[in-house]
């Protein structure tokens, strides 16, 4: 496999003779006049704006001087090419709208800006002299050895070289030697520029580029694309409840009026006896099929809000539910569904499981979370993971940043908690 930086290349045999050396001298080598033509710039931008402040017209350069990173960082991001084969993008959010305006507003207020401001002060004080001395020492130094012989035949004339303006060489022998030497000093210079260019690299892209900031803005996609789904899959629960209330219902309604009315007008006889059968059979599948609506997302979670809904359910439930809810508010659909589905499996294992003879749903909605609590008299000792149906729901209430928790000691009581972080999103809906 090629090496992807200049340190794996320096962990392989053939570093000596690849590019790599010749990269990494590339790149710092155009780090001096860089780093001195960001020095020039930014110290020009920051005494003719601070000198200018005083009637505003400097104004608009300093500005100027805490964007000075920006164009350094993409001019360094390009430069790390040259001994780092990993791409280095850029860090800055989209703005949300055109315009100059919005332009400085998103980049004044990102933390990335000032990051690469920082660098860019770093890198004009600090980092291009250690690069211009790394080149010098590392790779100028040694080929002027080297080139003693050259220059001993040219400008000496044959007689003498002054080696590095200090020795001074006066035979062939002394020459060769230091030509040797030279070369010998090639060849560990590579590896002082190799382990300097990575270096310098690293704190590059530490900066203005590190590299897990991609994890850290997948993990953040991920947990968006995860909200995503959950509102498009409740987006299509509703669809496909209302699909099935105003189609499939309203059909099964009127078949079953259609046979209650044929069964009155028929005589009494085997086909008497049929109609009935097919109207009590249609008057079954209306029930189930409400039942499934219900279970898919029921229409007065919908149309009413959590409130309402807890209490169609506390009533439907043959367990006794006291309802005890404080929602000032709408939330958003997806807390909503979240936490009606809770509540409702909640009560469905009470009426199974626990032998209660009473049941209470309470909580509400304050400082940015919902919290709701299903709590009940029974005998307890019931276990998420034993398959109550709670696990499905936790996981679904991970992906919303919420939290559930069971607590159900043998005798109980047992009580079922979860919380939601989320914003009210509209005032509360007319009782129904």
């Amino acid at each position: 496999m090629h090496p992807r930086n200049v340190w794996q290349a320096m962990s392989r045999p053939g570093y000596l003779c690849s590019a790599w050396p010749w990269r990494s001298a590339a790149y710092l080598g155009t780090g001096a006049p860089a780093g001195a033509v960001a020095l020039v710039g930014i110290a020009i931008l920051a005494v003719l704006g601070g000198a200018l402040a005083v009637v505003l017209v400097g104004l608009p350069l300093l500005v100027l001087t805490a964007l000075a990173g920006l164009p350094v960082a993409w001019a360094e991001r390009r430069r790390l090419g040259l001994v780092d084969l990993d791409p280095a993008p850029a860090r800055h959010r989209v703005p949300a709208a055109g315009g100059l305006r919005v332009w400085l507003t998103t980049r004044l207020r990102e933390q990335a800006t000032w990051r690469e401001l920082g660098y860019a002060l770093l890198f004009a004080v600090l980092l291009w002299p250690v690069d211009a001395l790394a080149v010098t020492v590392a790779l100028l130094v040694p080929l002027s050895m080297v080139a003693t012989p050259v220059m001993m035949a040219t400008v000496g004339g044959g007689e003498e070289a002054k080696v590095l303006k200090q020795w001074t060489v006066t035979t062939w022998p002394s020459a060769s030697g230091f030509a040797v030497l030279g070369a010998v000093l090639v060849a560990l210079g590579a590896y002082v520029l190799g382990t300097a260019a990575g270096a310098r690299a690293e704190l590059t892209r530490l900066l203005i580029a590190p590299r897990d900031a991609d994890l850290g803005v997948r993990v953040v996609e991920l947990a968006r694309s995860r909200v995503r789904l959950v509102d498009a899959f409740e987006t299509e629960r509703r669809r496909i409840e209302r699909d099935l209330h105003d189609g499939a219902q309203q059909r099964l309604v009127a078949l079953t009026m259609t046979l209650g009315l044929a069964r009155l007008d028929a005589p009494d006889g085997p086909l008497a006896e049929q109609l009935a059968r097919a109207h009590e059979e249609a008057g079954k599948a209306l029930a189930e099929l409400r039942e499934l609506i219900h279970g898919i997302h029921p229409k007065v979670l919908a149309d009413y809000g959590l409130e309402a809904a807890v209490n169609d359910a506390a009533d439907r439930s043959p367990v006794p539910v006291h309802v005890d809810l404080d929602l000032p508010g709408r939330l958003s659909q997806s807390v909503e569904a979240a936490a009606y589905f809770v509540v409702c499996e909640a009560l469905a294992n009470v009426a199974k499981h626990s032998g209660a003879d009473r049941a209470r749903v309470s909580g509400g909605w304050a400082g940015g979370r919902l919290a709701l609590r299903v709590r009940d008299d029974g005998r307890g000792g019931a276990d998420a993971r034993g398959g109550s149906g709670l696990t499905g729901l936790g996981d679904r209430v991970s992906v919303l940043d919420g939290r559930l928790s069971l607590s159900s000691p043998p005798g109980g009581p047992t009580e079922l908690k979860v919380e939601f972080p989320c914003e009210l999103t509209g005032p509360a809906a007319p009782c129904a």
